[in-house]
């Protein structure tokens, strides 16, 4: 019995497609769990940050922002200074995204301070 060589290729690309979201599946069911921000002083509010809504599906990649405006290593466990909106508007930490313009402005409270 000869398969065309168009349903093999059909049945090719389905099977590399469900690998490939499978272990994208796996690798974002690794994502470390909601995360308790270090508040300042004059902060309205705890901030819960959350990797799911910080990752891209398509393309995950930690490197974004690890270790360039967040370091993760386990030396610095601790040590993690708060972030402050004076840091957030040169651009660092939150601030390095949350400019307006690759994703929305730290100018509503809310979106991110719970009260």
């Amino acid at each position: 019995m000869l398969i065309s060589k168009r349903i093999v290729a059909v049945v090719l690309v389905a099977v590399a497609s469900c690998w490939g979201v499978s272990v994208m599946a796996q690798s974002m069911s690794r994502l470390p769990g909601e995360l308790k921000l270090t508040q300042s002083a004059d902060s309205p509010g705890v901030v819960l940050f959350h990797h799911e809504t910080h990752v891209d599906t398509d393309k995950p990649s930690c490197t974004t922002c690890h270790p360039k405006e967040f370091r993760i290593l386990k030396s610095n466990a601790g040590k993690r200074p708060a972030i402050t909106h004076a840091e957030m508007e040169k651009g660092r930490y939150c601030g390095s995204c949350h400019d307006g313009k690759k994703a929305f402005a730290m100018d509503d409270c809310t979106s991110c301070h719970q009260g």
